[in-house]
């Protein structure tokens, strides 16, 4: 089994809004992305992927709660990044908040084989919050980002040569 750090995880949004989900992986390749923190001001991506609703039901005779999975959400991914101002994947995530639209997103990680590729998801999204933050004296100026997760997270796994 491998291990493998967050270091050089990467995440890109593309700018031409989504009005559907794309088909497959080939639909998400062939969308423009760019790299949001390209010089290395990205601190944490966050969690994301499917959680099911819980959904119970009581029965009188045994009284046990019968369970079920109800709704599925892929969550809210919580971006925080060092302030670039100049950094074009922060000026779309700006952009991309002042309106209504889903965008693609790419979240590339850094765990592929000796030659290979690494591992990518894809989902759409809308940009739920583009706020900045001054935490104190000995802090770096912050941006947040919250993408609210509105597909399936297609998974691509890493492959070899």
């Amino acid at each position: 089994m491998s291990v493998y750090s967050a270091k050089d995880t990467l995440i890109f949004i593309s700018t031409t809004s989504q009005d559907t989900e794309p088909a497959n992986e080939a639909a998400y390749e062939a969308l423009s992305y760019t790299e949001i923190g390209a010089n290395g001001e990205v601190e944490s991506i966050g969690r994301f992927g499917d959680t099911s609703n819980e959904v119970t039901f009581a029965g009188l005779k045994d009284g046990r709660i019968t369970r079920a999975k109800g709704t599925r959400d892929a969550g809210t991914l919580d971006l925080v990044m060092a302030i670039n101002y100049a950094d074009p994947g922060q000026v779309a995530l700006v952009a991309a908040e002042k309106t209504d639209f889903n965008y693609a997103f790419k979240i590339q990680f850094n765990d592929a084989p000796d030659g290979g590729t690494p591992s990518v998801r894809y989902f759409i999204g809308m940009v739920g919050s583009a706020a900045e933050e001054a935490e104190g004296v000995d802090a770096i100026l912050k941006f947040h980002s919250s993408i609210w997760i509105n597909s399936p997270v297609t998974r691509v796994d890493a492959a070899g040569a």
